[in-house]
């Protein structure tokens, strides 16, 4: 039963839902600019020093019309620049992520979770932090399906310990980026759509990134295959995003532990600071050079 395993998040914490932006939004093209992949990842960023700083812990949740982000790892390939620019010619805002994992195709129907919380003195093993993610998510999901497993899915895209799946399908993958005083896990959660297209399309992607051959390692990026992945809407027929998010939400506020005094507020980072931290991630991790 799930009300028998004991984990909790800050009395404090603040919930940012993002994921409204975009509700007027479709898959067909709006004429307008597409928004920047790297937005969501810089305002994870500047909440995270503000966190390690004594700022609130906050569970950030946003989607995203149409993008890919690779991971470090994944723009080391000798053909990645190649590989974005095929990807930013069909309309995707296409970025590397400062956090781990590998390759994430975003749509509408994913929905992304940032959990924002202070480093624990003398607590170094980052698994815990992982376990708080996949916990919040199963509970989430416990009532359409208690059977949310947790380990790495042979082909699937973004692959690591901490793949959650339903029937031996991946929906679900977590990273972290871990500050000297706060860290930010990060989860995507395919609700909606085809789980084959996203992975044939991070496959496609790998193809262009090494043409077949990545140097002298053969471990050096996922072997993506098209039957690994599979959204919530095909797995237990969850086809409303706004269920999940408001399921996830109730979990928060119920996992919050001991008293937390005076209402916490959140100080949004300024339009100048924002635009400040994507030209500092495109600088730092970009493929442009």
């Amino acid at each position: 039963m799930m009300d028998n395993i004991q984990w909790s998040l800050p009395g404090d914490i603040l919930i940012w839902d993002r994921t409204g932006q975009h509700e007027q939004e479709t898959e067909k093209e709006t004429g307008q600019e597409q928004e920047n992949i790297l937005l969501p990842f810089a305002l994870d960023e500047i909440l995270c020093r503000r966190v390690g700083e004594g700022g609130t812990p906050i569970v950030h949740i946003w989607r995203h019309p149409r993008a890919f982000v690779m991971g470090l790892r994944d723009s080391r390939l000798p053909h990645a620049l190649e590989a974005k620019q095929w990807l930013e010619a069909q309309g995707y805002s296409a970025a590397v992520r400062n956090s781990g994992g590998a390759a994430v195709p975003l749509d509408l129907g994913v929905v992304n979770l940032t959990l924002i919380l202070p480093k624990q003195q003398g607590h170094i093993d980052f698994r815990n932090d992982f376990e708080k993610m996949y916990l919040l998510i199963k509970e989430a999901l416990h009532t359409l399906s208690p059977d949310v497993a947790k380990g790495e899915i042979k082909g699937a895209y973004c692959p690591g310990d901490y793949d959650l799946s339903i029937g031996g399908l991946k929906f679900c993958g977590i990273a972290q980026r871990r500050q000297a005083h706060a860290i930010a896990v990060q989860a995507f959660v395919v609700v909606r759509g085809s789980g084959k297209e996203k992975a044939e399309l991070a496959k496609s992607f790998y193809d262009i990134a090494t043409e077949g051959d990545c140097g002298a390692s053969e471990q050096c990026f996922p072997k993506v295959t098209a039957d690994s992945m599979a959204s919530l809407d095909e797995l237990i027929g969850l086809a409303d995003e706004q269920l999940f998010i408001d399921s996830i939400k109730d979990v928060v506020r119920k996992r919050k532990s001991g008293e937390s005094g005076e209402a916490a507020t959140l100080k949004l980072p300024e339009e100048a600071e924002i635009a400040a931290m994507v030209d500092t991630l495109q600088s730092r991790y970009g493929l442009e050079k």
